[in-house]
């Protein structure tokens, strides 16, 4: 795809590689050494890739921006693009592919262990690059590494309607807030609120988002919007979980699939439980999202 094609959504960041740890419980208690004898895997895949991936198992035309090194990790990364026909812009950067180490426990749940080394001050994504790429897009889903800090003044200039992740949040952290208050359309989890209602409304009274949504685990997820605050349940998930990791990468694309299709926001709340669902039940591993049947079908069920 190039830019002439036109973009449904332009995906800013978040490019990078997972080293996948099942371990016996978490938190991991201490000791010396574990035998992991299920197998310690590497695999591409960050919040950007997933929610890319997300977008563009539901058909929408997704293009990602990113800096990604010369190195094996790169590699990884820009082959999961090339097997789900994702257009990949990939700039060029001298510290290496972002990675992380996820420990996951054998309910699904997991800790991440980023690589902060992987990224340098100076990282921009270049004008004469993001200006046309964001121009031919719909809408521009924005994650929270440190040069999409830097590109939102130019985003805003080109008046693009942009959604971003916060992630666990605490309300409090000044990194985030630019992201929080710049989006019209705003995800975070509820992992460090203590008041999530009072930190949605927050970003509302300050920012620009007219939508709000936390997403709260096995307790479902909160949808405010218009001024009105939501509870939307969990979908039951199609097969036994296995790993959380990318459930709200997948929760955010899907609810962009219905955004971005005229979908009332309660409905993009309901299809992102339902893709949320699905992502908990892909082993660490391997990389997969929902389709739009499969979407239809759950969000038909929880509707009932």
């Amino acid at each position: 795809m190039t830019v002439r094609d036109g973009i449904d959504v332009l995906v800013l960041g978040g490019a990078g590689v997972d080293t996948i740890v099942p371990v016996p419980e978490l938190p991991l208690p201490y000791a010396d050494s574990y035998m992991i004898d299920s197998g310690i895997r590497t695999r591409a895949g960050q919040t950007g890739d997933f929610v890319a991936l997300g977008l563009a198992a539901l058909g929408l035309r997704v293009h990602h921006l990113d800096l990604l090194g010369d190195d094996p990790e790169g590699t990884l990364v820009r082959t999961l693009h090339t097997e789900h026909g994702i257009a990949l812009t990939a700039l060029p950067q001298p510290a290496g592919t972002k990675r992380a180490v996820n420990l996951v426990g054998p309910d699904g749940r997991r800790l991440s262990l980023y690589d902060t080394s992987r990224a340098h001050p100076d990282d921009r994504f270049p004008p004469e690059v993001l200006r046309p790429l964001a121009s031919a897009a719909r809408h521009v889903h924005v994650t929270i590494t440190h040069p999409c800090a830097e590109a939102l003044p130019l985003l805003l200039e080109t008046g693009i309607p942009l959604s971003t992740d916060l992630h666990d949040w605490d309300g409090e952290n000044p990194y985030h807030e630019p992201f929080a208050l710049a989006a019209d359309l705003v995800f975070l989890s509820a992992t460090a609120l203590s008041d999530p209602e009072s930190t949605m409304r927050h970003i509302v009274k300050h920012g620009r988002a007219r939508t709000v949504v936390v997403t709260a685990g096995a307790d479902g997820a909160y949808l405010l919007s218009d001024g009105k605050l939501t509870h939307i349940p969990t979908a039951v998930p199609p097969a036994p979980v296995t790993d959380s990791n990318g459930a709200g990468d997948a929760f955010a694309a899907a609810f962009l699939h219905g955004h971005l299709s005229g979908e009332p926001p309660e409905r993009c709340a309901r299809f992102g439980a339902v893709a949320g669902a699905y992502a908990c039940t892909v082993p660490a591993d391997r990389v997969d999202a929902i389709g739009r049947v499969g979407l239809l079908a759950g969000a038909a069920v929880l509707t009932d």
